[in-house]
């Protein structure tokens, strides 16, 4: 079964995000969702104009906080928001249901397939965190990335 996403949502909460509608989408937890995500997300940043290099380095940073809310939490389904303001997007993946530990970048054995994610965050954002939903039993995992314009392939 495809996941269903929402349809792309213009969240308006400030004048330049009127200009530059955020992306707003609820899949659920499946993997088949980290393909979802990354096409509404490319859409998103050719409209928005942003840099190839920017374009990857967004795709790159939601593919891992999406897989790891799929592979590390209970929840059923995910919120994943993008915003553009001030020279820098905003990625914010919601998991329903935090997982017993908080996400930290490890250093994985070489041998390992796995345990990268979230130093390829930490290499390629501006800044990242996690902190709680102020509703509910979730976690808010976000990063922040510069928003250099020009064409997104």
């Amino acid at each position: 079964m495809a996941p269903l996403a929402l349809p792309l949502t213009p969240l308006r909460t400030s004048r330049e995000r009127d200009t530059h509608p955020a992306v707003a989408l609820r899949l659920p937890a499946i993997a088949s969702s980290v393909s979802t995500v990354r096409t509404a997300v490319r859409e998103r940043l050719r409209a928005w104009g942003v840099s190839a290099q920017a374009c990857d380095d967004t795709l790159l940073v939601v593919s891992e906080l999406v897989t790891n809310v799929i592979t590390h939490t209970l929840s059923d389904h995910l919120e994943c928001r993008l915003s553009i303001g001030a020279g820098h997007l905003r990625l914010e993946v919601e998991e329903q249901l935090r997982a017993h530990t908080l996400p930290a970048p490890r250093t994985p054995d070489p041998d390992e397939h796995g345990g990268r994610g979230l130093l390829l965050v930490g290499a390629v954002s501006s800044a990242w965190g996690v902190r709680d939903t102020p509703h509910g039993p979730g976690r808010i995992i976000w990063a922040e990335l510069p928003a250099r314009t020009e064409e997104c392939h």
